[in-house]
């Protein structure tokens, strides 16, 4: 299947997106992926991404599509794949589609991830990063360490990184609203957009996902 991954800072894309890639076994790839594997190996795109970041700049559409196109067609991925974090506006739509077609292929569905505004904002402003490791994340309400403010593995402090500030995250939320979320509609001329409600445990958001991508095959 060809799956591209949508939904709001917070919804829980990328844990979804590492669930779903594995139960369809299909790689799983997400523009952030594509960064830095190009800008490690030092592609001529990874060299020239880099150039855009060091000055402070996006990375122009082209360069990430540029990225993407060479990543789909790698051999594991001609079974399919799930993308997550590309298309991230309408011309990207509008170019993933035109590269497709070059190849006579089309995507299968793209899952809309849903949350309400609030919870998002709850979930990602809860969280408390350990200074030691980064690897070691609490939240407030839903998994509170057992002394507040310390870590329970090993002890260190526990802190709100600034892009997980309240003011940080709706301003990435509006950000989604006007760039992101008008691919929703784009697709939705084509009859791809599935919508999943991604509030509950991760488990059931996977498998609520997995049914509906079934259901969407069988009616192709």
């Amino acid at each position: 299947m060809r799956i591209v991954l949508v939904g709001p800072p917070g919804a829980g894309k990328g844990t979804q997106a590492t669930r779903l890639a594995e139960k369809l076994n299909i790689p799983h790839i997400s523009t952030g992926d594509l960064f830095r594997a190009n800008i490690s190996r030092q592609t001529e795109l990874g060299k020239l991404a880099k150039s855009y970041m060091d000055a402070g700049n996006l990375v122009p559409d082209e360069v990430t599509i540029a990225m993407a196109k060479d990543r789909m067609e790698q051999p594991d991925a001609e079974g399919g794949f799930l993308l997550d974090g590309f298309p991230r506006n309408v011309s990207q739509a509008e170019a993933l589609d035109e590269l497709l077609n070059t190849e006579g292929m089309q995507l299968d569905a793209v899952l809309d991830l849903e949350a309400p505004e609030e919870e998002v904002v709850k979930r990602i402003a809860g969280r408390r990063t350990c200074r030691n490791n980064s690897a070691h994340v609490f939240h407030v309400t839903y998994s509170p360490p057992k002394k507040e403010g310390v870590c329970d593995v090993c002890g260190g402090e526990l802190y709100l990184r600034g892009d997980d500030s309240e003011e940080t995250v709706r301003t990435r939320l509006e950000v989604y609203h006007t760039q992101t979320e008008p691919i929703i509609d784009y697709y939705k001329t084509q009859g791809l957009v599935v919508t999943i409600e991604a509030m509950g445990p991760v488990d059931e958001v996977t498998a609520r996902a997995l049914a509906a991508l079934k259901r969407e095959g069988d009616e192709k």
